[in-house]
């Protein structure tokens, strides 16, 4: 059977894939925009075979990495991932033979991580930011060079550096949306992650029409956005072209899931959180003038992200799960004031930066400093003079700890997250003057204060 997209039948479901011919939909919005003149179109790209747009990428980077010879037969993925070029890859590697291993942060929401290992993706869990940051010592990233540095046979397509990624775009989201308004398009507006989308996309706009208008939308720092990166994020990303676009906007992420819900509620579309943060900068970007076509990419679906959806509007959670299980969804009471206690650790009297860490250090009165990371994590890279006690050790090893309960201790993690909970348990045991190390060991490297390794 022949690839037919008229008659919708494929002889693989790789022939699904979007291209000029088998465009993802691009819907008009006639609810929730505040425009009297300019129009807006989403265009829907869970439509893609895998759900999302990453499927582009996914295939692109295949495709480029077939045609140099650097992958086939015998051949396995590893790739850092927020989730979707993730899962894009491992269902290709599935069609195609590779196995795909996944280095990701814990952050990312559970039902991505759950999917990906039910696909066949060999899921390796990081003490990471929501987003992968190139450099950190334990990042995403870094696992994943490191991986594949380690072996031949498993190839890093990489996604945050390889031309490949805008190159999908180029060769078919521009394209589509080009021959979808009959050339009328007049702005385009993506968030961005690795940048392939607005990059590639919009050079191919630019090039049939130089007049057309490319803004990123930008979320928040801190954000609960996962996929895309925040200001300080995208200063690692090597796709992020700024100079390309012609504009951009911070979306916060009460904007981007208000709009999440309005799409859903008031348009039947059922977007993801990212689509909402987009059409958020897009209603402050775009002008209100007649003429106006405007396009935002949809990246996915809402179904994703049932953990996300939860904590920014926790009365849409169901108050028991049915049946033999009968147990409350979320946290309980005392769950739920234990991490308003770890919330409060963020206090300048129980938290220090990065900064101000590195000078007490230099002084006389130097702090102990303890990483609760694992031992290789530790072992690779370390603050100068820190001590390895691992959070899952940490109770059992609490004897190695001073018997001065005054005595200056700094707890140390990968970005802060892990640091805070042992600090509040130093201070069940009666130590007064434990911190956490604000950004973790992540942050340190950042700043280019210097490390030691075991």
């Amino acid at each position: 059977m022949a690839n037919d997209h008229s008659k919708r039948t494929y002889d693989s479901i790789l022939g699904m894939l979007s291209s000029e011919e088998n465009p993802t939909p691009l819907v008009r919005l006639n609810r929730v925009t505040p425009f009297q003149h300019a129009q807006v179109f989403v265009k829907l790209e869970w439509y893609n075979p895998f759900g999302a747009v990453k499927d582009r990428v996914a295939a692109n980077l295949v495709r480029d990495a077939e045609e140099r010879g650097i992958l086939g037969p015998g051949k396995n993925l590893v790739e850092a991932t927020s989730g979707n070029t993730g899962l894009g890859l491992a269902m290709i590697g599935n069609a195609k033979g590779y196995r795909l291993q996944t280095p990701l942060s814990m952050a990312i929401p559970l039902e991505k991580r759950t999917v990906l290992r039910f696909f066949g993706a060999k899921v390796v869990e990081l003490d990471d930011t929501l987003c992968p940051a190139p450099g950190a010592p334990e990042g995403a990233i870094a696992r994943a060079h490191d991986t594949a540095k380690a072996d031949p046979t498993t190839i890093l397509l990489d996604q945050y550096a390889n031309e490949a990624n805008p190159d999908a775009h180029f060769r078919a989201t521009g394209p589509e949306i080009w021959r979808q308004t009959d050339g009328k398009v007049t702005h385009f507006i993506a968030g961005v992650g690795t940048c392939g989308t607005i990059t590639g996309t919009g050079r191919y706009l630019k090039s049939r029409n130089p007049g057309v208008k490319v803004f990123a939308a930008i979320p928040e720092d801190g954000h609960d956005i996962p996929g895309v990166r925040s200001r300080r994020q995208l200063k690692q990303t090597k796709l992020y072209r700024p100079a390309e676009y012609d504009g951009d906007v911070e979306v916060t992420n009460q904007e981007a899931f208000g709009l999440t819900l309005r799409l859903n509620r008031e348009e039947s579309i059922i977007a993801g959180p990212s689509s909402g943060m987009a059409l958020a900068a897009a209603f402050k970007l775009v002008p209100d003038e007649p003429g106006v076509v405007a396009v935002v990419i949809c990246p996915d679906n809402i179904f994703k992200y049932a953990s996300s959806i939860v904590r920014h509007f926790p009365d849409l959670g169901p108050a028991e799960l049915p049946g033999a299980l009968n147990a409350p969804v979320g946290p309980t009471k005392n769950e739920q004031f234990l991490e308003a206690m770890i919330e409060n650790l963020k206090n300048p009297y129980d938290s220090v930066a990065v900064n101000a860490l590195s000078e007490e250090m230099a002084g006389a009165a130097k702090p102990l400093v303890v990483d609760v990371r694992p031992l290789d994590q530790f072992t690779d890279l370390h603050v100068p003079g820190a001590v390895n006690l691992p959070q899952s050790e940490l109770a059992q090893r609490a004897g190695e700890l001073p018997a001065d309960r005054a005595t200056p201790i700094v707890m140390v993690c990968g970005i802060g997250k892990f640091s805070k909970p042992t600090t509040l348990f130093l201070k069940s045991m009666g130590y007064r003057n434990v911190r956490s190390l604000k950004g973790g060991i992540n942050e340190w490297v950042r700043k280019g204060l210097p490390t030691e390794k075991r």
